[in-house]
């Protein structure tokens, strides 16, 4: 059976995509530790992270830093932070998360409230500064 993140690829549930090739895609998480919080997945469903080719887990992490930069072009923070936790869904990906403190790196805090239209917005302005 298809993993969440595998509908999310196929469109089957609709998300907020930042960014896109052939091998990894990258969208707005819709539960945000902060603004801008991102998720980057491998296309090939895979569940645990180190069980990525050596390609892939290097790939993924090439593919995250320039959604990170972008997130950082549009999102105040003092950097990115990245977690992998691979709990929630058993589809391998990388949490990109714009933080000012270590605190901002927990998952135990509730999420950011943000509306459909705001996510949409945010994405349309991190899609602007992706470069290719």
């Amino acid at each position: 059976m298809a993993s969440l993140f595998s509908k999310i690829i196929r469109g089957d549930i609709p998300s907020h995509k930042l960014a896109e090739d052939e091998h990894y895609f990258a969208f707005l998480d819709i539960r945000p530790m902060s603004k801008g919080h991102a998720l980057v997945i491998p296309k090939r469903e895979e569940d645990y992270i180190f069980d990525l080719t050596d390609q892939e887990l290097s790939g993924i992490l090439l593919f995250a830093r320039k959604v990170a930069k972008a997130i950082e072009a549009v999102v105040d923070c003092k950097r990115i932070g990245i977690s992998v936790v691979g709990l929630e869904v058993p589809h391998a990906h990388v949490h990109l998360i714009p933080i000012n403190s270590v605190a901002d790196m927990t998952f135990m805090k509730e999420p950011v409230a943000m509306s459909q239209e705001e996510l949409a917005e945010l994405a349309a302005s991190i899609r602007e500064h992706m470069s290719s």
